[in-house]
This record gives structure tokens, sequence and C-alpha cells, in this order.
């Protein structure tokens, strides 16, 4: 923890770097990723504050919509609607806690809330093969899953039916670095 504080410490030191930020923000993207710690949203694009939003879940799961409060709901709404983004990234990664505990049929009664959130997959990755620890198939099939979720979403629904946005589908190996990228027409994941 102590190398983060002394980060934090230096970090707030260059006033003159962030001051346009405090003007408001217009991001052209919403990069939907899982919470997983060794994915990093702005070090796999490079983006700079200000230029990406971003949900982050486990599993990095879009929930169905629902009249309900939910935040993801919410944050997908919001950028949508609001910050007017013109792309949404779904990106999935290898080596997916949540997606090999869906493959493998994990026990998770010890963490309820964990299962009970896995059970929002929209359609669970029985792809794949469970002893193989990138679980690289089912995380693919898993992010068309959670593509073809948001295309569920009435704001979404409408802004693609008018060309205003744009979904993609990303798959991150974080053993190499590498990202793949979701081709329809091939329904493949080919080198970005």
């Amino acid at each position: 923890m102590q190398p983060l504080i002394d980060h934090a410490r230096t970090f707030g030191q260059r006033p003159e770097e962030f001051a346009r930020l405090a003007e408001g923000q217009s991001p052209q993207v919403l990069f939907i990723t899982c919470s997983d710690s060794r994915v990093v949203p702005a070090l796999i694009t490079g983006a700079r504050p200000g230029e990406l939003f971003e949900l982050r879940t486990a599993g990095n799961i879009v929930p169905a919509p629902t009249g309900g409060p939910c935040g993801e709901t919410a944050t997908i709404e919001y950028a949508v609607e609001v910050l007017g983004v013109q792309d949404v990234v779904v990106c999935g990664h290898s080596h997916c806690g949540a997606v090999g505990a869906l493959v493998r049929g994990d026990d998770l009664t010890a963490v309820p809330a964990v299962r009970d959130w896995l059970a929002h997959a929209a359609d669970h990755p029985a792809t794949g093969d469970p002893a193989d620890p990138a679980v690289a198939d089912a995380v693919q099939h898993h992010v068309r899953a959670q593509l073809a979720r948001l295309r569920a979403y009435p704001c979404v629904a409408r802004r693609l039916a008018d060309g205003r946005l744009r979904l993609h589908g990303w798959y991150y190996e974080v053993h190499t670095g590498s990202v793949r990228v979701h081709r329809p027409a091939t329904d493949s994941f080919e080198t970005l």
C-alpha cells in the first residue's frame, strides 16, 4: 500500500495538468470490463483522464435492463444518453476468475453475493476446456453474450438504429498484453 500512497502524494502536485478536467467530461467511449486488477483500460488503450467512461463489474457482466435501480444500468444509460458516447467496448480477458467459475461449475456457496451476481451472466459460457486457465473460448463467448445483452437496452437500441452508436467486443490476453477484436462477419476474434 505504501507505494500507492507515495504516488498519490505527488500526483496532485501538477494541478495545471488536471485543471481542464474540472470543466466537465466528454468521453467518446464507454469501456465495460472486468474488475480484475490486471485489466487496466487506460493502460490498454493509452487513454488519458476524461477519454474513457468506465464500467467495471465482476466478469464484465452487463445485467439485463430492468425498471428497478441498478448501478450498471444507470452507468450505461448515462454514458449513452447524457454523455453521448459514440462507441461501447465490452472487453473480456484471459484467466477470468468469474468466467472460469462458470465454466468449471465452482461451488460458490461461501460467496453468495458473487454467486448471485454471476447468475446475471446473459448466457452461461458452457464452451471451453475447464482445465484451461485462460478460458479463452468461454470468455469470447461471454463477450458476445454481453454485447447481445447491451442491444436489449432501449437507449442502446435507439442509438444503434440511427447510427449514433457502435458496439465492439474485445478480448485482452493478460499474459501477452495483446488485444483481439470480435469481427461479426466471421464471428471470430482477430488481432486488433
